[in-house]
C-alpha cells in the first residue's frame, strides 16, 4: 500500500519543533545523545503535549526523522542544518504554500525511502497523485481514499485506481441494506486481493501481534491503511487547496483553487527523480522555490488577482513579489472580513440550531476529525453564549472555515470580558488519559492568561465525558495557591450536554445573558470549594448550577 508520513498527524504541529531543532542543535551530529537532550528541551515547551519519557531518543526520532526531514525541511547528516524550505515554513506568512511546495516533491522510492524486494512496485509522488485523484473525482470520500487511494503506488496506475472508485460507487448504489456491511466486505476483498502472495504463502504474522490469523492480518492491514489515509487528508487540508467536507468526510478542490490545481497537475513531473543520488536530492528537495506554482506565474498572478479580487486595484507593473505580498494580504483581510460575518450570525443566535445539531454530531461520532469541530463548534457557542471578545486560537483556511486545532502553547479559546478573562479548554479525550494529557496544561494555560491581561482569569474544561482523577485535580487547584499557576486556579470541568443546557438556557432567555452571569458561577465554584473537602459534593453542586447559570 502507499507510504506517507503520518507523524506529526497535524502538520502545522512540527512548525514549533523545527524552530526548536535548529535553534538549539544546528551544527550538532544527530545521534542518541542530542536525541536525548532534544526531548529534554521539549518537556519544558508549553506547546509541546507528549511525554517521550520511556524511550526520549526513538520519540526524538519519530518527530524530526518523519515529516520534518521527509519533507526538506531540514538535513540530520552529516550535522543538523535547516533548509530553505525549513527557513520558509517558520517564517512565511503563507506556510500553505511552503507545505504545499514540499509535499509534491515527496516521492517513493526516495534515497530517503528505499522499498525492500517484498514491499510493493513503488513509482509515484504520492500526494501529487492522491491530488489529482481528488480531482478528477470531483469528491473523494475518506472510505474511497482509504480502499482505493492507498493502493496507488504507481501513478502508472491511476486509471485502473479510477476505475476501482467508480466500480465501488455502482456497486454501492445497487446494495440493499446497511453501508457499514457493504464497505467492510469490500474492503477486505480488496485487502485479501492487494496481500494475496502473503496469504497463499501463510505469511501472515504482523510485528504487533503473536496472532497469525489471517483475519487478525487483514485488520490490522485495515487500520494501518486507516492511518495512512487519515495523515494523507490532514497534510493536503494544510495547502489550503482542498476542502474537508467533516459531515460527508470527503475531499473537494476549493473551488476558488482549481485553476491553481490544474497548474500543477500539468506542470509537475509524475516521476520521481534523483532516486541514486542523495546528494542531489537533498538539494532538490530543501529548495523553497520548487516546484513553480501558478502564483510564481506572474502573467497568471495578474489574472488571478483580477479574478478572485476585481474591486483590488494594484500597479500591474509591479514585480511579482510585490504582486504576491499582495495576495497574501488580500486574502487575509477576505478571511477576516469571513469570520466577521459569521461572529455577527452567531450573536444573532441564527446559527443556533446549527451549533447544537454540530455537537450531536460530535458526541455520535459522525464528524471526521472531532478534535477540530468540537474546538470550532464551542468557539461558536461561546460567541453566541454571552458577551464579550471571544478569540478562537484554531487555525482558520482563507475562506474562515476550521483547518486545525490550536498549537499546545495558548488556551483553545480565550474570552475577554473586560474585568475578567476565561479560557476555555475542549478535548475528545477520556478515561485515565484526559487527565494525563489535558489537565495540567490547563491549569498552565490559565496561568499564563492570568499574567497576559492582569486581571482575574477563569477556566472552562469541556470534553463528551469528565474523567474523575480530573474532577479531584481541579477541586484541589481551587483549595492551592501555586505561583506557577498565578495563585488560585478556578476551573470548572463541565460535561457537553450540560453545556448544551446553558447554551439552551441563554436562547430561551429573554433578554442577552451577560458577563456577569458567567463570572458567578465561577464565583459559586470557589465558595462550594471553599466550603467542601469533597470532590464529589462539590462537583454535583457545580453542575446543578450550571444547569440553571441564569437564576
Amino acid at each position: 500500500m502507499l507510504f506517507l508520513t503520518t507523524s506529526p498527524r497535524t502538520p502545522e504541529k512540527m512548525v514549533p519543533e523545527i524552530g526548536l531543532l535548529v535553534e538549539h542543535f544546528a551544527g550538532e551530529h544527530w545521534n542518541n545523545e542530542t536525541q536525548c537532550a532534544f526531548m529534554d528541551i521539549l518537556r519544558e515547551e508549553q506547546f509541546f503535549n507528549g511525554k517521550g519519557e520511556n524511550d526520549p531518543a526513538f520519540s526524538a526520532r519519530d518527530r524530526i526523522n518523519r515529516a520534518p526531514k521527509s519533507l526538506g525541511f531540514v538535513v540530520l547528516s552529516p550535522r543538523i542544518s535547516i533548509t530553505s524550505a525549513g527557513q520558509a515554513l517558520l517564517s512565511s506568512k503563507r506556510k500553505e504554500e511552503v507545505f504545499l511546495r514540499q509535499l509534491l516533491k515527496f516521492q517513493v522510492p526516495s534515497p530517503y525511502h528505499r522499498p525492500t524486494a517484498k514491499a510493493a512496485s513503488f513509482w509515484v509522488k504520492p500526494y501529487l497523485e492522491i491530488l489529482r485523484l481528488v480531482r478528477t473525482m470531483g469528491t473523494l470520500r475518506f472510505d474511497e481514499l482509504q480502499i482505493f487511494g492507498m493502493q496507488l503506488t504507481d501513478w502508472r496506475n491511476f486509471e485502473s485506481i479510477v476505475q476501482k472508485i467508480e466500480a465501488f460507487r455502482i456497486a454501492k448504489v445497487e446494495h440493499q441494506g446497511s453501508y457499514n456491511v457493504f464497505k467492510t466486505g469490500y474492503h477486505r476483498n480488496e485487502l485479501t486481493h492487494i496481500f494475496e502472495e502473503r496469504i497463499v504463502n501463510g505469511e501472515t504474522h504482523t510485528r504487533e501481534s503473536n496472532d497469525a490469523s489471517l483475519d487478525k492480518f487483514l485488520r490490522t492491514q485495515s487500520s494501518n491503511m486507516r492511518d495512512y489515509a487519515d495523515a494523507c487528508f490532514r497534510y493536503l487540508r494544510a495547502t489550503g487547496l482542498v476542502n474537508v467536507s467533516h459531515v460527508g468526510k470527503s475531499l473537494s478542490i476549493v473551488p476558488e483553487r482549481i485553476e491553481d490545481v490544474d497548474y500543477i497537475l500539468q506542470t509537475v513531473d509524475r516521476n520521481p527523480c534523483f532516486i541514486n543520488s542523495e546528494r542531489d536530492y537533498i538539494a532538490y528537495l530543501g529548495d523553497a522555490a520548487v516546484p513553480q506554482l501558478l502564483t510564481d506565474d506572474r502573467q497568471r498572478l495578474v489574472a488571478k488577482l483580477h479574478t478572485e479580487f476585481p474591486q483590488v486595484e494594484f500597479d500591474q507593473e509591479a514585480e511579482t513579489s510585490v504582486l504576491k505580498e499582495l495576495l497574501a494580504d488580500i486574502t487575509e483581510q477576505r478571511k477576516t472580513e469571513a469570520l466577521c460575518k459569521q461572529v455577527i450570525e452567531i450573536k444573532d443566535y441564527k446559527l443556533y440550531d446549527d451549533i447544537q445539531n454540530t455537537f450531536v454530531q460530535i458526541e455520535r461520532k459522525e464528524l471526521y476529525d472531532a478534535p477540530l469541530m468540537l474546538e470550532w463548534n464551542t468557539w461558536r457557542a461561546m460567541t453566541m453564549l454571552d458577551g464579550g471578545e471571544i478569540k478562537a486560537n484554531l487555525k482558520f483556511d482563507d475562506f474562515g472555515k476550521p483547518l486545525s486545532t490550536a498549537q499546545g502553547n495558548m488556551a483553545d479559546i480565550v474570552c475577554d470580558y473586560g474585568d475578567f478573562g476565561l479560557s476555555v479548554e475542549v478535548t475528545m479525550a477520556s478515561g485515565q488519559r484526559q487527565y494525563e494529557m489535558e489537565g495540567e496544561p490547563v491549569a498552565r494555560h490559565l496561568g499564563k492568561l492570568k499574567r497576559t491581561i492582569g486581571k482575574p482569569a477563569y477556566s472552562l474544561f469541556i470534553a463528551p465525558t469528565i474523567n474523575e482523577a480530573c474532577i479531584a485535580y481541579f477541586f484541589m487547584l481551587h483549595k492551592t495557591n501555586l505561583t506557577f499557576y498565578g495563585g488560585q486556579s478556578i476551573i470548572i470541568p463541565l460535561p457537553l450536554n450540560i453545556f448544551q443546557k446553558m447554551l439552551e438556557d441563554s436562547r430561551k432567555a429573554s433578554y442577552v445573558p451577560q458577563p456577569q452571569q458567567v463570572k458567578r458561577l465561577f464565583e459559586y465554584s470557589n465558595e462550594v470549594a471553599a466550603r467542601c473537602d469533597n470532590e464529589n459534593v462539590w462537583y454535583e453542586q457545580i453542575m446543578a448550577k450550571a444547569m440553571n447559570w441564569l437564576e
